[in-house]
C-alpha cells in the first residue's frame, strides 16, 4: 500500500520517538547526543519536521544511520556499459578527496 508524504513523516517520527523511549532518554538528552537544539528534537519528533543534516544527526544518535544507505539507492544496470559505468564511479573517490590530493601535489 502507497502512503503518502505525510502519513511517512508521521510514521518516521512515531519510530524515532520509540527509539529513543527504548533507550530510555528524555529528548533534552536525544538532542545533546545529536547535537541538535531541544525544541528541533521535540519538532521532529512530535511533527515530523526537520532539515535534512538534524534527520542525519538524530539517526546517527539512535544508531539507525545503517539503513539511511538504502534511501536512494542505484538504479539497477540495463546493460554491461552502464554496470561498467556504475562501477567506475563507485570506485572514484569523492570530488572533495580529489580536489584536496591535486592541491597537495
Amino acid at each position: 500500500m502507497l502512503k503518502t508524504p505525510l502519513e511517512i513523516q508521521h510514521a518516521l517520527a512515531e519510530r524515532l520517538k520509540a527509539r529513543r523511549v527504548a533507550l530510555g532518554w528524555t529528548q533534552q538528552v536525544a538532542a545533546q547526543r545529536a547535537g541538535i537544539a531541544y525544541r528541533t528534537w521535540r519538532r521532529l519528533e512530535n511533527e515530523g519536521k526537520a532539515s535534512f543534516e538534524d534527520v542525519i544527526k538524530s539517526a546517527v544518535a539512535l544508531r539507525c544511520e545503517g539503513g539511511l544507505e538504502a534511501l536512494f539507492p542505484q538504479p539497477a544496470a540495463t546493460s554491461l556499459d552502464d554496470l561498467l559505468k556504475q562501477q567506475a564511479v563507485s570506485a572514484a573517490p569523492p570530488a572533495r578527496v580529489r580536489a584536496r590530493k591535486s592541491h597537495q601535489s
